[in-house]
């Protein structure tokens, strides 16, 4: 992404009648025959609510402007003191929000609309206002729960977002910056977008169709009125539509929901692997068997992982009957799991197809990399180099490595940091016993088997005495 396109929020509501089956282009519209969104507009707007919040925040020291009440009180009466040196003003912002729920008044809308507030308040289209509940919030997907109290409501149901293909038209409705409820169309662009923050859980649908600031959680229908996704961002070099806004789709809002509605927050599971996509190149390599999928190249210890008998070269492919083509969609799927909760998990091992039960865990350790090491004269190490990590035949005997279970292969040294070793994970301290599944025991048997040509290599490792996959490309 260039440095010049920033993501800019927005946020935006649609809702949609409670149990009603919405239609979108009715073929008889009512003006003429013309074909027409307001037909099914008319029962889903309802259901987009505007969002305000008030956040209290005292002005630093540096920055404390005096009134002129209080110069006047200062310099007519010299034994006053001055006032304090810090002031609370309120800060009020404006986002949108869909009605999912009538009957229980839920209303979602985006984390960062309501990070931080102290009052949230939900206006409908009919005029009403509410105050709202905070149910729950989870930044890593910007999704938030509330509820308020309030009869007559109109929801949105979910539209089934597998069948969703790019070039299908859809709506988005919100508050753009604060002129009122207003309807764009577009397109779906894309599927599956993510890397605007690689700390969260992305999935998103990405659209043409005009957002701009304040239509963050706001919604985004298909041409039946039926919810595709919630309105979260946009990239642009202006901060208004440039054409790239993406849409949190709602088998992922459903999931969190089910999440904030029960505990307030998402406990999130953890397999305990590291992981990574499976490549063309890589499966040339590794001969796992798997067209797609999500590489293991980490099994931590007394992980669920571990207990469930998955190793490393392992190439998951599915998760309870839910597809996983690469690591984002593994890491979304088990970051939505329970802890505690069973799943089945199917995966290639060898060329063979295999099927484990998993009890997802609770968040486990995560490896850490040893310390640089020196020679037994405190030097630095003058082995060969192998993309930027120095390398000789492991000694136990005379090794600075120590609790290794291999009693032969070549140690690492010292890796570059700014080398394509050190990018791909290997580390000082590591022993190599395996090269693209091939056992080597010295560097000599290492040196013949990385200079044969390859796209890839898949280098077995002990790291803390655990074995790990480092992929080279």
């Amino acid at each position: 992404m260039k440095k010049l396109a920033a993501i800019m929020f927005t946020s935006i509501l649609l809702t949609s009648a409670g149990a009603m089956n919405v239609h979108a282009l009715s073929e008889e519209a009512s003006n003429g025959g013309i074909p027409s969104l307001a037909p099914m507009l008319e029962n889903v707007t309802p259901a987009v609510v505007n969002i305000s919040t008030t956040q209290t925040a005292r002005a630093p020291q540096q920055f404390r402007f005096f009134s002129e009440e209080d110069l006047r009180r200062f310099f007519n009466d010299p034994s006053r003191q001055m006032p304090p040196q810090s002031r609370e003003r309120t800060m009020r912002a404006t986002g949108s929000g869909v009605i999912v729920d009538a009957e229980n008044g839920y209303v979602i809308t985006n984390h960062h609309v309501i990070a931080n507030a102290d009052t949230i308040n939900v206006s409908l289209q009919d005029g009403r206002e509410f105050p709202a509940e905070l149910i729950g919030s989870d930044a890593s997907t910007d999704v938030a729960l509330l509820q308020i109290e309030a009869e007559g409501l109109m929801e949105l149901e979910f539209a089934d977002v597998s069948n969703l293909r790019v070039g299908d038209y859809v709506v988005a409705i919100g508050n753009p910056f604060g002129v009122g409820q207003t309807v764009t169309s577009g397109i779906v662009s894309a599927l599956g977008r993510a890397g605007l923050n690689n700390d969260n859980y992305e999935d998103f649908i990405q659209t043409d169709a005009a957002i701009n600031v304040g239509n963050s959680g706001g919604a985004l229908v298909d041409l039946e009125g039926n919810l595709v996704g919630m309105n979260t961002a946009i990239i642009s070099g202006s901060g208004s539509n440039a054409g790239i806004a993406f849409a949190v789709p709602v088998d992922m809002i459903s999931a969190v929901m089910t999440h904030l509605e029960r505990d307030g927050e998402v406990r999130r599971g953890q397999l305990g692997v590291q992981i990574q996509d499976l490549t063309p190149a890589m499966e040339e390599t590794l001969q796992t068997g798997a067209e797609r999928g999500a590489l293991v190249t980490n099994v931590l210890q007394g992980s669920a992982a571990e207990a469930a008998g998955i190793q490393v070269s392992d190439v998951i492919v599915e998760v309870d009957g839910q597809e996983v083509e690469s690591s984002r969609e593994l890491r979304n799927i088990v970051g939505l799991l329970r802890v505690n909760e069973e799943v089945g998990l199917v995966l290639y091992r060898d060329g063979s197809r295999q099927e484990l039960t998993a009890v997802i865990g609770g968040p486990e350790r995560s490896v850490a990399a040893n310390d640089a090491t020196q020679d037994d004269n405190g030097r630095s190490p003058t082995e060969p180099v192998f993309n930027g990590a120095q390398l000789r035949t492991f000694d136990p005997a005379n090794s600075a490595v120590a609790g290794i279970s291999v009693d032969a292969g070549v140690e690492v040294v010292d890796v570059d940091q700014r080398s394509p070793a050190w990018r791909s994970g290997l580390r000082p301290g590591d022993v190599i016993y395996e090269v693209n599944r091939q056992e080597v025991k010295t560097l000599q048997e290492f040196n013949a088997l990385v200079e044969e040509p390859a796209s890839v290599v898949a280098l077995g490792i002990i790291r803390e005495d655990r074995e790990m996959l480092v992929i080279m490309s």
